[in-house]
């Protein structure tokens, strides 16, 4: 299925690129979003068009993204969780759960911002986390994660 993208995808292309991707990802998920759309004659035509106001939309975007990188440059964050005396959580701290610490101390984020490669944080400690704020923009924060014995 080949696609034109209408803003940045992560190791896909860039905004203007004539790409080929399965259907089903094209169809299910680049579409819908407003991500790309057909490669069609009368498409790209409207694309070349609207290009400008494609890349005024992209920059204002990469623009914001930066802003709020500079934002969390050091940002730590501490949460509370009940953990048996050698560390151990009772549970796990999530992506949710480091979005809303976030969010509650002044710096908007979406869960599916939150980035973490291992998985759920089960122990006491601290850990970086990474933020993902644009196609190429990411932040990381500090997480501290303190234990409460029950």
């Amino acid at each position: 299925m080949q696609l034109i993208l209408l803003q940045n995808v992560q190791n896909l292309g860039k905004l203007g690129d004539k790409v080929d991707v399965k259907p089903g990802y094209g169809r299910n998920y680049l579409v819908p979003q407003g991500k790309a759309t057909p490669a069609t004659e009368a498409n790209l035509a409207e694309f070349e068009a609207r290009r400008a106001e494609y890349e005024a939309k992209a920059k204002a975007l990469h623009d914001e993204a930066e802003a709020r990188q500079a934002k969390l440059a050091d940002v730590s964050i501490t949460i509370r969780a009940n953990a048996a005396t050698e560390g151990k959580l009772y549970g796990s701290i999530t992506t949710r759960d480091i979005a809303e610490e976030l969010t509650k101390n002044g710096y908007p984020v979406e869960k599916s911002e939150v980035i973490m490669g291992e998985g759920a944080i089960r122990r006491t400690g601290e850990y970086e986390v990474v933020i993902h704020l644009h196609a190429d923009i990411e932040a990381t924060v500090k997480v501290v994660v303190e234990g409460e014995v029950v």
